[in-house]
């Protein structure tokens, strides 16, 4: 298992000055990496945040927009935090939201980690997507190295698992998404930061890069 250590992914533009992040010694170093669990709060193995503790990770769910490049519109966003033991379920629920066929884009960045490898495929049905991310589970949870985008096959909604393992739904209307993160006892934070807005660290393995071709391959995405 390795870890690749980041700065916050802020724009670099906020910034004047890139400073590395400096660590204590072994043991309190490798004492952090152990921990998962904050609170009420519990890691996936995919990430940690810095031993400084910036960003202290927490439960919540809170409102966002991102320009689209094409248009340039403000497009609608959520984005949620939520503990391991009920992140993959939370992850399904909000997929219901997408029809009963989505298209699929996934991204790898074990090989490059500035310009990750993207995976499409078109026109699956939601009930076989989901059957093969049962299947792949341990992947989707504690690979620092993989992500994945689900989008409705008709309509602008769309909902990410990323490799901070953040939940992100976008669409023109929210009041779906929220409800299904409300059911999972996820609570809206307006003020809620998280993990990848400090300096953080991701964390894969040989295995986890073997797992996600397999997976891309079951998915038939390109």
């Amino acid at each position: 298992m390795h870890y690749e250590q980041y700065n916050s992914d802020k724009n670099p533009a906020d910034d004047d000055i890139a400073y590395p992040l400096a660590r204590p010694d072994k043991a309190t170093f490798e004492a952090h990496l152990a921990r998962r669990r904050y609170g009420h709060f519990t890691l996936t193995e995919a990430i940690r945040p810095a031993w400084q503790l910036g960003i202290v990770p927490e439960a919540g769910y809170r409102h966002d927009s991102y320009k689209d490049p094409v248009s340039g519109r403000d497009v609608p966003a959520i984005v949620a935090a939520v503990s391991s033991e009920r992140l993959f379920e939370t992850f399904l629920g909000l997929l219901e939201s997408l029809g009963d066929n989505c298209d699929v884009v996934l991204e790898s960045s074990h090989e490059r980690k500035s310009h990750p490898r993207e995976y499409r495929r078109e026109g699956i049905e939601r009930i076989l997507l989901e059957s093969q991310l049962w299947n792949f589970e341990d992947l989707l949870l504690n690979d620092g190295c993989t992500s994945i985008a689900v989008l409705h096959a008709e309509h602008p909604f769309e909902v990410q698992l990323d490799e901070h393992k953040l939940i992100i739904a976008y669409g023109p209307v929210m009041r779906n998404f929220e409800a299904i993160l409300s059911d999972n006892g996820v609570p809206q934070k307006k003020n809620l930061r998280v993990i990848s807005q400090g300096d953080h660290m991701h964390t894969s393995t040989n295995y986890f890069t073997t797992q996600f071709e397999d997976f891309a391959s079951q998915l038939h995405a390109e």
